[in-house]
């Protein structure tokens, strides 16, 4: 307490008690592959904000596009705002061996980065890589390509495996504009899908898509997706929020897909968690598909990643209660603070119901904090939330009647 001894006015400033909870950032992508200029800034991860930044650190005159430079392009044609660059140079994995911190490893100090990928590099290897970063850092999620080429559909619904390279044999090495061929490179009637991810921290899209090539003269070329929809991620989440769906897009740049996707295609490729891209005659190339590798309540990408902001965000924002008494009031402030959080997500739109009760509950008290957990040093909440979840399949119901045409419109979820 003051001192007040001389007669005047004193003012005093008072801590409320109220700590906000903030939104995490969703949108900063990373980019692992193979740089224009091979040798620039190996095993980096270097922040870009635009593409003139890109050129500035991984281009030299006469060097060529490559996948990595595709998606960096195409990701700020996208609307992307930021993203951090990878360069593995010659290297053929995505991340490190033994100690040396290599690809997907340099990224693991960066807290900024919310999506990952690896712009044409395909097969089980690759996927199991990305897939095991996202699941191990719980935080980011997954973007990834199809092979260019994919003769039989029926392949993308089948996970894809690895074959090991014979004693004494060579690798094949791929050209200036694909990543180096790897032993579990798809043929024959290997599948081509990447392994189930419980949590759902993965997306995966077909086909390539033609663009022209801002490095080559404008020639058209057929480039991976991941880069142009990392863009697409963070435009959505910028203009909607993360709770959108990414899906119902156009892609920008976009002049045609390597090879067409049929409604027919799609609906076996859907219920496998395989993303189309798909051309229509009045709308252009469009994202049309917003499902995860994921099984059970993960197999839409705004849930997975909605999931990923809000768990990360409370976290954050609550480190102040660390070493703080573990009593009614500290129990009482978490489920205050934690209830605002949520209820500005539920105005928002990010979560189902008509109120706030409907929409979610948090629960701290004596209950999920008995005796014997304060003594080992514990304060635990419950908290659960309704997601929204995307209108996927809409369905007109069109009948006669005596009277007219009678319409119902149904949204199924």
């Amino acid at each position: 307490m003051p001192n007040y001894l001389a007669p005047g006015i004193y003012v005093e400033e008072v801590n409320t008690g109220a700590n906000v909870i903030a939104q995490v950032g969703t949108s900063t992508a990373a980019f692992i592959g193979q740089a224009p200029f091979v040798d620039a800034r190996v095993n980096e991860a270097v922040a870009v904000d635009n593409w003139s930044m890109f050129l500035k650190h991984f281009y030299k005159e006469g060097a060529v596009s490559t996948p990595l430079s595709h998606a960096v392009f195409g990701f700020f044609l996208n609307g992307g705002r930021r993203c951090y660059v990878v360069n593995i140079g010659n290297g053929q994995s995505l991340t490190g061996t033994g100690k040396t911190r290599a690809g997907l490893d340099v990224l693991r100090t960066i807290e900024e980065v919310k999506i990952v990928a690896a712009p044409g590099f395909t097969g089980a290897v690759h996927y199991d890589a990305l897939l095991s970063y996202c699941e191990s850092m719980r935080n980011c999620f997954a973007i990834m390509d199809s092979p260019e080429m994919v003769t039989n559909l029926d392949l993308l619904t089948k996970v894809a495996t690895a074959t090991a390279t014979p004693t004494g044999g060579k690798k094949k090495e791929g050209g200036p504009d694909a990543p180096p061929a790897t032993p579990d490179t798809p043929n024959g009637d290997q599948g081509l899908k990447p392994r189930l991810s419980k949590g759902g921290y993965g997306a995966f899209y077909c086909p390539w898509i033609t663009v022209r090539d801002p490095l080559g003269d404008g020639q058209l070329v057929n480039v991976p997706p991941s880069g142009h929809l990392a863009g697409i991620y963070g435009r959505s989440d910028a203009n909607r929020g993360v709770h959108k769906a990414p899906a119902n897009e156009i892609i920008r740049g976009a002049l045609n897909i390597s090879y067409p996707i049929t409604r027919a295609d799609q609906e076996m490729l859907n219920p496998n968690g395989v993303n189309c891209i798909r051309l229509f005659s009045r709308e252009g190339v469009m994202v049309w598909g917003a499902r995860t590798v994921g099984s059970d309540q993960w197999i839409y990408v705004n849930v997975r990643r909605l999931f990923n902001m809000v768990e990360e965000s409370i976290g954050l924002s609550t480190l102040w209660v660390t070493f703080e008494p573990n009593d009614y009031s500290l129990w009482n402030q978490i489920t205050r603070d934690v209830r605002h959080f949520l209820t500005v997500l539920w105005r928002d739109g990010a979560l189902m119901g008509k109120t706030p009760e409907e929409a979610f509950f948090v629960q701290c008290d004596e209950e999920t904090n008995p005796p014997e957990t304060v003594d080992l040093g514990m304060v635990v909440t419950r908290i659960g939330i309704a997601p929204v979840k995307p209108a996927e399949f809409v369905v007109f119901r069109i009948g006669q009647s005596a009277g007219g045409t009678k319409v119902e419109l149904e949204g199924k979820k």
